[in-house]
């Protein structure tokens, strides 16, 4: 019987690379942003994916989602294929030991990645200096604070940063690393195992599509998760030496 913690993709064995991912499981944490990647990239033999916070106590993501970090940021492997940040609560931003470790393992990782509000995060910890990145829309005018310049798109790659704004970029993502690491056709089957062809019920995931009421309203709905990332953007820039 298989163990459905070791659940693989059978894969040709010379086809099999070691690859070691870290995904940043703080509190506060947006499951969406995560599952989707880590899902598409641990179920790839060769993959070693870290669920990654300063100790392995429980966390709860946002929504309620209790979930436990398998890896201690002192047991992280030192070079890492992949580091993986979504959008995570907002004293995270603030907390040094966390932004210690991202930027040691990402000074040296093959790929610095984040969605959403996690984008910011690694500018908070001085990896998104002077690259083209993306986040969620409510927060783009944030990536400036953290010495990023703004680029439209789902998926924004820059060098070996690569960011992602909507929920559906984690999955975008994923697939853009494993082509680099794993090849086209290691791509397409990732985008086929997850049947990701998506077909919204109403098509107004942007705000250019959305229009400026609907878009108007989904902000003052998340005024007061913003806020506050925008008092945080403020004195990380002063931090970083970044003027705005």
């Amino acid at each position: 019987m298989t163990d459905s913690n070791e659940i693989k993709i059978d894969l040709p064995e010379q086809d099999i690379k070691p690859v070691d991912v870290a995904f940043l499981l703080a509190p506060g944490y947006a499951p969406v942003d995560i599952i989707g990647p880590y899902t598409s990239l641990g179920v790839l033999p060769g993959v070693n994916v870290h669920l990654v916070w300063k100790n392995t106590e429980e966390v709860v993501g946002v929504p309620n989602f209790p979930t436990r970090p398998t890896t201690t940021f002192d047991e992280c492997p030192q070079d890492l294929d992949i580091l993986y940040a979504g959008a995570v609560g907002t004293e995270v931003f603030e907390d040094a030991e966390t932004l210690e470790f991202l930027a040691d393992r990402g000074s040296r990782a093959r790929w610095v990645a984040g969605s959403c509000t996690g984008s910011l995060l690694m500018g908070a910890a001085g990896l998104l200096r002077g690259y083209r990145a993306t986040t969620n829309f409510q927060a783009v005018d944030l990536l400036p604070y953290f010495g990023a310049e703004y680029a439209p798109g789902n998926v924004v790659e820059d060098r070996n940063r690569i960011t992602a704004g909507p929920a559906t970029g984690g999955f975008e993502i994923a697939f853009r690393l494993i082509q680099d690491i794993f090849g086209d056709d290691r791509a397409r089957e990732a985008i086929l195992h997850a049947e990701y062809a998506p077909e919204p019920l109403f098509n107004v995931g942007t705000p250019e599509l959305a229009g400026p009421e609907l878009t108007a309203r989904a902000q003052a709905q998340t005024k007061s998760m913003i806020a506050p990332l925008a008092e945080v953007a403020g004195r990380a820039a002063e931090r970083l030496g970044i003027t705005v």
